[in-house]
């Protein structure tokens, strides 16, 4: 269970980074929106898999509420995850 919210927190991080920064850009500054319905479509449903996988780390690793709380806001923060990931659950 952990390694796997490892890989979705990598993976959630960057699908936030290539949304935020390459694929709201294009729709935008040039006009193509096409890359955020792609990205944003994939980017939802990691984060949901992260969220999810939070839960469930969260009693593999007897986190306590404010830990849980700290992994789950990171979600929203561009690298946020990135930090989870070693901060946290770097078993």
């Amino acid at each position: 269970m952990i390694k796997a919210f490892k890989i979705t927190a990598l993976w959630e991080g960057v699908s936030l980074l290539v949304l935020l920064f390459i694929a709201m850009p294009l729709k935008y500054l040039l006009n193509q929106p096409e890359m955020v319905s792609i990205v944003g479509m994939i980017h939802g449903i990691l984060f949901l898999a992260y969220v999810v996988l939070a839960f469930m780390v969260y009693n593999e690793l007897n986190w306590n509420f404010k830990t849980l709380f700290i992994v789950l806001f990171a979600s929203v923060i561009p690298f946020g995850t990135f930090y989870i990931e070693k901060k946290y659950v770097s078993v």
